[in-house]
């Protein structure tokens, strides 16, 4: 229910209102958004650790306003070191508008992120844009075969997905949206996220496990050795500011561990959307709000 709750959160106006105006809120956001998102990746790299970089923004409502986030994109890249990956919206690229749009806009940040060798991800999100994902990620791998898509296992076809991505980079995760007809139990989400691995371990793509669930990366790191995979044939995933000592702890026994760096104005959606994954998150974000200690 907390979660329901949450999601419904992140939809509010005045909810957002309340919480991004507070004076207090800001020590809570820079836990889990970047400021300064060149000095952020910096940083992690020296500690060993490898990015992709989301600039926060999604359901533009006019063109002007995806070419501007295209703009963005980049002058990100502009900053990022080879091996690096940026996640993009679709929502942010125009998807609402017109399918051809994002797709147009998704192979000018592709083209431009190939020359700097950095990869692609395309970020799914609420479900009736998850049709409109793999369609344009279907069409942007003909000219683009390194640019991923992330499959969502709460999704009741999520299983289908992924064995219809073979040979694809596909970022796993348990999903933060609501959709009809989609898994709500924790243990059906995390059961589904097992059989969506199993099926990405044993193919030709290369999995990248965004979870912080520890029971899931155990599992995780044993698929991949059965399977036969080293640490060059899939990567672990997770959020900045979520478990940063485990995630120095993977890189440390010589795993690949990539950061979700989201960064910009916009961030009051993701915030809500992260709490209401770690919903043990909201105690640390209300005394945030409420204490300057």
């Amino acid at each position: 229910m907390l979660r329901q709750a949450l999601l419904a959160i992140s939809k509010s106006e005045r909810a957002e209102r309340v919480i991004s105006t507070s004076p207090l809120t800001e020590g809570v956001v820079g836990r889990y958004v970047a400021g300064d998102v060149g000095a952020v990746v910096g940083e992690l790299a020296r500690e060993g650790l490898l990015v992709s970089v989301d600039h926060l923004g999604e359901d533009v409502t006019e063109p002007a306003q995806a070419e501007r986030a295209v703009a963005e994109y980049l002058r990100l890249l502009a900053l990022l070191p080879p091996g690096a990956d940026v996640s993009v919206k679709l929502t942010a690229l125009g998807l609402r508008l017109s399918e051809r749009l994002a797709l147009d806009h998704a192979a000018a940040i592709c083209r431009a992120a190939a020359a700097g060798n950095v990869t692609v991800t395309l970020d799914a999100e609420e479900h009736d844009t998850i049709p409109g994902l793999h369609s344009v990620h279907a069409e942007l791998r003909k000219d683009h075969p390194d640019a991923g898509v992330v499959v969502q296992a709460y999704l009741p076809d999520s299983l289908e997905r992924c064995e219809r991505l073979g040979g694809a980079r596909v970022r796993l995760c348990k999903g933060a949206y609501t959709a009809p007809g989609a898994y709500t139990r924790p243990a059906d989400i995390d059961r589904a996220f097992v059989r969506c691995l199993r099926v990405l371990m044993a193919g030709t793509g290369y999995p990248m496990v965004a979870t912080h669930d520890p029971r899931l990366v155990r599992i995780a790191s044993t698929l991949a050795v059965l399977e036969g995979r080293d640490a060059t044939g899939y990567e672990h995933q997770m959020l900045y500011g979520v478990r940063p000592e485990e995630q120095l702890r993977l890189a440390g026994q010589g795993a690949k561990v990539r950061v979700y760096v989201p960064y910009g104005d916009d961030w009051y959606a993701y915030l809500m959307r992260r709490l209401a994954e770690r919903p043990r998150n909201l105690a640390f974000f209300l005394r945030s709000l409420v204490s300057r200690r």
